[in-house]
């Protein structure tokens, strides 16, 4: 089991960055493939950007591409999502989540373990 907890987000103005975290418990943090999530009020949770266990494979929704950026540190037991360009219909709450097998499904329903979430907000 893994537990994870995210941190970074807060208030930025259009055209900025923000770098998210999400700092995962456990002596396994590298067997697992990572996402980010994120859901505005009264929508649905929606796929970001994910990663595999090593880090060589990534996946973006298009309407993030070119702005935002995973990675993960599996020394510090940390996936990443920078965000660059950030604009106003970027704004929700962002969850970071595991799962056990070796793909990067973008179905939060193929995920195992989801943090508490951190709310991005970005004004025009």
């Amino acid at each position: 089991q893994v537990q994870l907890v995210e941190s970074g987000g807060g208030l930025v103005q259009a055209g900025g960055s923000l770098r998210l975290s999400c700092a995962a418990s456990g002596h396994t943090f590298s067997s697992y493939t990572m996402g980010w999530f994120r859901q505005a009020p009264g929508k649905e949770r929606d796929f970001v950007a994910g990663i595999s266990r090593s880090g060589s494979i990534t996946n973006y929704a298009d309407s993030v591409k070119g702005r935002f950026t995973i990675s993960r540190d599996n020394v510090e037991n940390t996936v990443y999502l920078q965000m660059n360009s950030l604009k106003p219909e970027d704004t929700a709450v962002y969850y970071c989540a595991a799962n056990r097998l070796g793909t990067v499904f973008s179905t939060p329903s193929r995920y195992d373990y989801w943090g508490q979430g951190t709310q991005v907000t970005v004004s025009s």
